[in-house]
């Protein structure tokens, strides 16, 4: 399945680990994340070298591409919001996952859109078990085309 995963770059890297654990196990499981350097500690300067024109059209068309998006975000960042309702905007199932006890945002938390699912998780392992779920759940949500 391509996957677009989205998380905070700019607004801070905590939240790493968690990135990775997502990225490196849909990986293994066979997906394709044009996204997954994202995951990875040289971001900020990878994506330094890119105009902020090009960051926009280049991920707005990776998410046209995508069959789903999986967000993580215990870090609050205004780009993974609008990638998250932008998918959400195209029919595609979206999954945002944060660790628990972390305050996300309310129009995550508070909204019934059907192909968006919320869930907080412990551990890395926990993480990647609530991704694989979600992406098997995926096929009974049909995107538009």
């Amino acid at each position: 399945m391509n996957l677009y995963f989205a998380c905070s770059i700019t607004g801070g890297r905590q939240d790493e680990a968690a990135y990775r654990a997502i990225v490196e196990a849909l990986s293994a499981d066979g997906h394709t994340i044009p996204t997954a350097h994202l995951s990875q500690s040289d971001i900020m300067a990878l994506e330094e070298q890119i105009e902020p024109k090009e960051v926009f059209t280049r991920d707005t068309t990776w998410i046209n591409e995508c069959q789903a998006l999986i967000a993580e975000v215990s870090t609050p960042s205004h780009g993974v919001g609008y990638e998250v309702a932008y998918a959400l905007s195209l029919g595609k199932p979206v999954l945002c996952c944060h660790r628990e006890g972390r305050r996300v945002s309310k129009m995550l938390t508070g909204n019934t859109h059907p192909h968006l699912r919320v869930r907080a998780y412990h551990t890395l392992d926990e993480v990647a078990s609530i991704a694989r779920a979600f992406l098997a759940d995926v096929s009974n949500i049909t995107p538009k085309a």
